[in-house]
Parts: structure tokens; C-alpha cells; sequence
């Protein structure tokens, strides 16, 4: 078992070029199942000997413990792509996981901050200290460019391009896009360039981190996110906001005055328009503004 999990890890990060973050989430899927079979059925069988019964038993106890379901569903898709593999390899005949049905999902409406808000929130960081610069950098860039927390972490000196107002980052499944930032977040940027200092360990050049912390290491994304909280607690914003909020804040706000949403899904990286349809819902002001300007029968 733990041979063909180590193997099906490898295949991720070398044929499917998967994140870091990927496959941590995957090995603790595994362990996961491990620690259940060893429970269940008194050792860890072959992987091909397992079959739907006890993968069904299996995620029963997972949503007996109260998991969410997006964690269900994920838990389940990691089965399936393993057991696939294990029939590409030759371990698997069938594919057990393959029957299982998927936990139905309540899609909620994203959170998402008021312009009004966003602009308290993008002015809270002090202005007259390093710290303060990057932070205020880091939440510019992050509205202006509707990033994931860790597409920013992992951000270098040679993916900014300050003339051409451009940014290159790195989604999931390591597919990279260009992606547009305003007047606001290039001026932020420059003045946290002007006073940022790498430690001597890290690297420099093109390698560079674009956004360190004190001690001049690249940021991880727990750190972006004490940084934010840090100013939600200065300005009394919802605490329920988090990095991501403003990735759903961008989103929200350009279909709110006219972008169209094919144009929304290449900005945020979507591989699919249905992940940016959920936008739609929480952008009906936008919506009626267009429709009331545009119909001959509206008024």
C-alpha cells in the first residue's frame, strides 16, 4: 500500500505537474485511509485487493466525523485518480472508488468586501514603515489582480513587470498566466521594492522573492494571513474576510460594472467558466444597471 501511494505521488508531481500543496493534501488523504483500514480491517491490505465496500465504509466514517463535504468530495476524487493510476500500472483491475457518488454540495455565495470596504482595508497598513509598505503592497496586489494567497507567496522579482503593469504567476496544476495590475498596486510595489532587504540565505535575482518578511525570507501564506487579520482587528472589518475575500471581492466587483464573465475566468485562472458562474449570483447590481440601460422596455 504505502509502496503504491509513494508511487501515485511521484506520478502527480513529475506527469501531472502538481503543487506542493497538492500533494500534501493527498498524503494526508492516504494517511488518512491507512490509519482506517488498519482499524477496519485489522492491517493494510494490497490496494488491489480493496474493494467499494470497504472504500463506501470508509467515507461513511469520514462524514460521521463531521468533515465538510467539499472535504468528502475531494477524499473521494483523491480515490479515484489512485485507483486509476493503479489500473495504468497494472495493480488495479477496476476501479472501486469509481461508484461511489459524491456528498451533494450547498454552493454558498462567496464573501466578498464593498468597495467602500476594501478601500479601509487597503489604507490600514502604515505607510511610514517597511512592514507597513509590503503589507499594503501584498493586499493591493492581491484586489488588483484577483491572486490566490499562494500564487502571491510564491511570487518572484523577475514575475513583476513594473512598465508593462503585468504580473506572471503561478496557478494551479502550475499553469502560469499574465495577469493586469493597476496604477495603485504598481505604486504600492514600488515603494515596498525601494525599502525591501533579503536575508544573505536567500536568493537573489530573478529568484528573488517579490514579498519577505522581517528577516528577509520568502512569506509562506500563514503569514499573509495573520498579516490580514491583523488589520481586520485595526479596522473592524468582518472577520470572516480572509486573503481569499479579495480574490472573490475582485471578481465580484468587475461583473458589477460590465466585465464580461468569459474575461473574469481568464483573470482568475478558472480552468472552468463554471467555477466563475457562482459570481453571477452576488452581482445582480451590475446586472440591472445593464439591463436598464440596454433594453428599450426596461424603464
Amino acid at each position: 500500500m504505502q509502496t503504491a501511494v509513494t508511487r501515485f505521488l511521484q506520478y502527480l508531481r513529475v506527469e501531472r505537474n502538481a503543487s506542493d500543496y497538492t500533494i500534501k493534501s493527498y498524503r494526508e488523504d492516504f494517511d488518512a485511509l491507512a490509519e482506517y483500514l488498519a482499524d477496519a480491517e485489522g492491517g493494510l491490505p494490497a490496494p488491489g485487493d480493496i474493494g467499494t465496500a470497504v472504500l463506501r465504509g470508509y467515507i461513511a466514517a469520514v462524514s460521521d466525523a463531521g468533515y465538510a463535504k467539499t472535504t468528502v468530495a475531494r477524499r473521494l476524487a483523491s480515490l479515484r485518480s489512485f485507483f486509476r493510476f493503479g489500473q495504468r500500472e497494472g495493480w488495479a483491475k477496476t476501479n472501486p472508488a469509481k461508484p461511489l457518488r459524491n456528498p451533494r454540495k450547498a454552493r454558498s455565495l462567496p464573501h466578498f468586501l464593498s468597495s467602500e470596504e476594501i478601500e479601509r482595508l487597503l489604507s490600514a497598513p502604515s505607510a511610514g514603515e517597511p512592514m507597513g509598505l509590503r503589507d499594503r503592497a501584498i493586499l493591493e496586489v492581491l484586489y488588483s489582480a484577483g491572486l490566490r494567497v499562494g500564487e502571491l507567496a510564491g511570487l518572484n522579482s523577475s514575475d513583476l513587470d513594473l512598465s508593462g503593469n503585468m504580473l506572471r504567476v503561478r496557478g494551479k496544476g502550475r499553469r502560469e498566466r499574465i495577469a493586469p495590475i493597476g496604477s495603485f498596486a504598481i505604486h504600492a510595489l514600488r515603494q515596498w521594492l525601494a525599502v525591501r532587504k533579503l536575508s544573505a540565505r536567500e536568493k537573489t535575482g530573478p529568484e528573488a522573492p517579490l514579498f519577505v518578511n522581517k528577516f528577509g525570507s520568502r512569506l509562506t501564506t500563514r503569514s499573509v494571513g495573520r498579516m490580514l487579520e491583523k488589520h481586520l482587528k485595526a479596522t473592524g472589518l468582518d472577520h470572516r474576510t480572509t486573503p481569499h475575500t479579495l480574490r472573490h471581492s475582485f471578481a465580484t466587483h468587475l461583473l458589477d460594472r460590465g466585465a464580461d464573465i468569459r474575461s473574469v475566468q481568464e483573470l482568475l485562472g478558472h480552468k472552468s467558466l463554471v467555477t466563475t458562474q457562482i459570481y453571477t449570483h452576488v452581482s445582480t447590481a451590475g446586472l440591472r444597471a445593464v439591463y436598464e440601460k440596454a433594453h428599450p422596455r426596461a424603464r
